[in-house]
């Protein structure tokens, strides 16, 4: 339940005008200032004007450094980092080539962007925050619960680079993984180089011994830690990054209850694949627990509304994305886990940025207040009908206007377009920073023939209204381009749980409907350049097939991987089309 905006200003007075103004200015200094001297800001083209600028002037006045900045950086996106980041993956990487390469020293890890297009994934370096920030509420994976928290972290990575230091004899091992794994990695001061030696480690708190997070396989990681946290009554937080990702949680729940149940009641690890040498620590932490068994064996498989809450009498929290491509599933989460389990997203951001966090004066599900902690936020007027796209700053934000985030960053990255579209809900009473809400992707649209350009929230909210009314649970779902006829136009690929509604073909109707009032879609139909959606059902486990598919193909950790509202992937789309079942 979300709680009233009471203290949510429409706009910023003067002094807190200023007061903003003099924090964000202060942590921008604390960024750019040891990241000017990086080899990216030193060589990057993108950045020569800085230079000049910073030749000309006291580089040591922090109102020259500051206007120099905003004067002379543009707006980048990912092509100038590519040939800078491409030195890490050198054979061999010595240290005097790739230190100092955007942030002083030498990374932690290199972070994987969750790639949802049919492009390669992005790596950005992660650098080590001060110790301080380390436990920041922006970065802090599993935080404290007076239970167990339900939280399937994956350790593995896809790959480990090594740098070779100058005295010939030592190294540095530099994982590539996603964001999430390495801060995780560097709150518990987990080394690659030791990961054997806990392998019988059990962190208290966690329904998860720390051999789970360390199994490659998709299917028998979801498996495992469903086995470890039906065993303990205790839990009270569940916490996934995408809630969609807990829909696949509980479908493997669903397929292997019987088999999950009995092995809790004989205190035996299941025969699955690829556990190898991860077997034998499994099996001294799970003993058998005959009462659990049974009590689960009277509550059955999710279903029920409320399922959750009987499994986990405790259960008191669920953290995770519900926006964006996992909007979706939320109903189906809802049922699950009753109304009694509070909902929130653990933060907002993305692989180059932890920019927000939960604002908890308002709807922790969608309201963020945007912090400086990890990087600056600047600002572009996605309404806006100049030719050229001026930067603005938090203090020069309205509210109700739409912008895309624009970052800079303590990893190295200078006024960075991530192409995420927010709204600015108002500002904090307390230090002036913006209370936002995510919208979608800006360039998430599908651009068909005809030109129109219904946005990712737009796609979504006509289809999950749609389903709630006429189809039935919404899984997941994903859009294509629907080219069977002409014009072409959108094709909803969906997978329900349960019964599909008896009046089901109605929703291509209320789904066209919606879109109608897209003023871009409504003029193309109206002249003939459009016609109505398609909605085709998928068989069950699509989607979870989809995840691990890609999960595989690009190396991410298997609870970042994200079902694109908008699939371009030709290769997946022609697999998904093979996976239709049914058109309504």
């Amino acid at each position: 339940m979300s709680r009233p905006d009471t203290n949510i200003l429409h706009s910023l007075s003067p002094e807190l005008s200023q007061r903003l103004k003099d924090l964000l200015d202060q942590a921008l200094l604390e960024f750019i200032r040891p990241n000017s001297v990086s080899q990216f800001a030193q060589h990057a083209s993108e950045l020569e004007k800085f230079r000049e600028a910073m030749s000309q002037r006291n580089s040591n006045d922090d109102i020259e450094f500051l206007r120099s900045f905003r004067e002379s950086i543009p707006t980048t996106n990912y092509d100038p980092y590519r040939p800078f980041m491409a030195k890490f993956f050198a054979t061999p990487c010595k240290e005097s080539d790739v230190e100092n390469m955007f942030a002083p020293g030498l990374p932690y890890c290199l972070a994987v962007s969750s790639t949802t297009s049919g492009k390669a994934p992005k790596t950005f370096p992660i650098y080590r925050p001060a110790p301080h920030l380390l436990h920041h509420p922006l970065y802090l994976s599993l935080r404290h619960s007076e239970g167990s928290i339900l939280s399937p972290s994956s350790l593995s990575f896809g790959q480990t680079l090594k740098i070779d230091f100058e005295d010939g004899h030592s190294s540095k091992v530099l994982p590539v993984c996603s964001v999430t794994v390495g801060f995780l990695r560097m709150q518990m001061n987990w080394h690659v180089e030791h990961d054997k030696d806990r392998i019988n480690l059990w962190v208290p708190g966690k329904t998860d011994p720390y051999a789970i997070s360390l199994v490659k396989s998709y299917r028998a990681f979801f498996i495992l830690n469903a086995l470890f946290a039906l065993a303990d009554r205790r839990v009270t937080t569940i916490r996934f990054l995408f809630a969609s990702v807990f829909v696949n949680f509980l479908q493997y729940v669903e397929d292997e209850w019987p088999l999950l149940v009995n092995c809790i009641e004989k205190g035996i690890i299941p025969d699955i694949e690829k556990l190898d040498h991860l077997r034998e620590p499994l099996e001294k932490h799970f003993t058998p627990n005959p009462l659990r068994a049974a009590e689960l064996c009277e509550i059955g498989p999710p279903g029920i509304q409320g399922w959750a809450v009987r499994v986990w009498p405790d259960l008191k929290k669920f953290i995770g994305i519900t926006g964006g491509p996992a909007a979706a599933s939320v109903p189906k989460i809802t049922h699950v886990l009753g109304p009694s389990v509070a909902m929130q997203s653990p933060c907002y951001g993305s692989s180059e940025c932890y920019i927000a966090v939960p604002y908890f004066n308002g709807d922790p599900n969608t309201d963020f207040k945007v912090v400086p902690v990890d990087g600056v936020t600047e600002y572009l007027d996605v309404r806006s009908n100049e030719s050229s796209e001026r930067v603005l700053s938090a203090w020069e934000l309205v509210t109700g206007g739409h912008y895309e985030p624009v970052l800079t960053t303590r990893n190295g990255l200078w006024r960075y377009r991530i192409g995420d579209v927010v709204t600015v809900k108002g500002f904090a009473p307390d230090d002036g920073l913006p209370v936002i809400n995510y919208l979608h992707r800006r360039d998430g649209s599908l651009g068909l023939a005809y030109g129109s350009t219904c946005t990712e929230s737009h796609l979504t909210n006509a289809i999950v209204s749609a389903s709630t009314r006429w189809i039935g649970q919404i899984i997941d779902f994903t859009v294509v381009a629907d080219d069977r006829d002409t014009p072409v136009t959108y094709g909803y690929l969906v997978e329900i749980g349960g019964e599909i509604g008896k009046d089901a073909k109605m929703a291509t109707q209320q789904t066209f409907e919606d879109l109608m009032t897209n003023d871009e879609y409504h003029m193309a139909f109206w002249q003939g350049r459009a016609r109505k959606p398609t909605i085709r059902l998928v068989e069950r486990g699509t989607f979870t097939e989809y995840r691990r598919q890609k999960c595989d193909k690009t190396n991410v950790s298997m609870g970042q991987v994200k079902v694109p509202i908008v699939l371009s992937d030709p290769s997946f789309k022609e697999w998904l089309l093979q996976k239709v079942v049914m058109e309504l």
